[in-house]
């Protein structure tokens, strides 16, 4: 009897620990491939994240151009990454127990072909239909901007343009509304175009966010990317409210908190040059950048030159650590929202830090400037 006892906890052990081995095994995630054609060497595989993108693997081509990447731990639901290769980005969505085959010869991302993650297959199908047709409007607008076409050309060639962006708005529409309850749609809303527009972005595209949004609580209720979503739809609802308060200045109202509690306007500060930034203290790039910015304050403040400064950020304590530590001097303001606050929207803010520089008359006249550019379009409109 003890025997038998001994022998069933032998058994039960290495059932545990097979149970554990492919527990293990079953949260990797692999990546194999090759790519021919170019004289670039290494493979990267990127995290994508919010506001961050990080590399977390690496490796050397093989000389048959093979090569091979892992992600330790797997999430259960898809997410998105980048295989970057010669400078250019394969994104693939990918979750814990994937086994991903990757091909491509000359142009990765133009000619990859993707096995093994059905997210990632339709990501490829999307791609293939968006990118011909960047290159439509790339292409278009070269034509445009050619110094020997007339007038009558370039009406011509606008009309084109105009064709090539509703055709593809059309073809990404039908991708989404045949694969809303896929991570795939999520990626297919919120691409932009070649002019950093986004494709998605009008009063009317809500419906299409919470169309997706619905479906995906349905098939993916544990996604990250759901809380963005809902972000996004909040962010577009606050848009249609905000630049509906829209009066006598030309630019949408944004009205925060600064660090003692006083709401401020950034319509208050009409009639001066205004850099509306954004940051967030989280972000290690905010202090270089802090910096170059109280060079051109100190130059340019007492002649009627202010910064409205929006932290996009959830913890109170980091900012206002980050701008006493940094001894900011202009005003700094936020909702503590994060990536949920609807000025996001209102801006259309992708990234971080992003700014846009006001005139006197409160009219938009620069976007995203640093340095001595920044400088110079200060000093032509101070």
């Amino acid at each position: 009897m003890k025997h038998f006892v001994g022998m069933n906890r032998a058994i039960f052990a290495a059932v545990s620990l097979l149970a554990t081995l492919a527990s293990c095994q079953s949260s990797k995630v692999k990546i194999t491939g090759r790519f021919v054609g170019s004289q670039a060497d290494m493979v990267y595989l990127e995290q994508v994240g919010t506001l961050e993108h990080s590399v977390i693997d690496s490796i050397k081509l093989g000389e048959d151009g093979g090569f091979a990447l892992k992600i330790d731990n797997g999430t259960t639901t898809p997410t998105l990454y980048n295989v970057i290769y010669d400078n250019e980005r394969i994104p693939l969505l990918l979750k814990a127990g994937d086994r991903v085959t990757l091909r491509a010869a000359g142009s990765v991302l133009r000619n990859y072909t993707v096995e093994g993650a059905l997210e990632s297959e339709l990501l490829r199908e999307f791609n293939k239909s968006y990118i011909e047709g960047a290159i439509k409007l790339n292409d278009a607008v070269s034509r445009y901007t050619a110094a020997d076409i007339d007038e009558k050309q370039r009406e011509e060639i606008a009309r084109e343009y105009t064709q090539i962006y509703r055709d593809i708005k059309r073809n990404q529409l039908r991708f989404i509304v045949e694969h809303k309850d896929r991570i795939a749609a999520v990626y297919a809303l919120r691409q932009r175009l070649p002019n950093d527009a986004y494709l998605f972005n009008g009063d009317s595209d809500v419906i299409y966010y919470r169309t997706v949004a619905e479906a995906i609580e349905q098939s993916y209720p544990d996604s990250p990317y759901l809380p963005i979503l809902r972000s996004q739809i909040a962010r577009m609802d606050a848009q249609i409210s905000l630049l509906s308060q829209v009066k006598q200045t030309n630019f949408p109202e944004i009205e925060m908190p600064d660090m003692y509690g006083k709401e401020i306007k950034l319509s208050s500060l009409e009639g001066k040059v205004i850099l509306l930034h954004f940051w967030s203290a989280a972000i290690g790039n905010g202090n270089a950048v802090n910096a170059d910015l109280k060079k051109i304050y100190e130059k340019y403040h007492d002649r009627g030159f202010e910064i409205y400064q929006v932290a996009v950020d959830t913890s109170k304590a980091a900012w206002i650590n980050a701008v006493q530590e940094q001894q900011l001097p202009w005003i700094s303001v936020s909702d503590l929202l994060g990536e949920s606050s609807p000025a996001l929207g209102v801006y259309n803010i992708g990234k971080l830090p992003s700014n846009y520089l006001i005139d006197r008359s409160g009219n938009i006249v620069a976007k995203d400037l640093a340095g001595d550019k920044l400088d110079a379009e200060i000093q032509k409109n101070i």
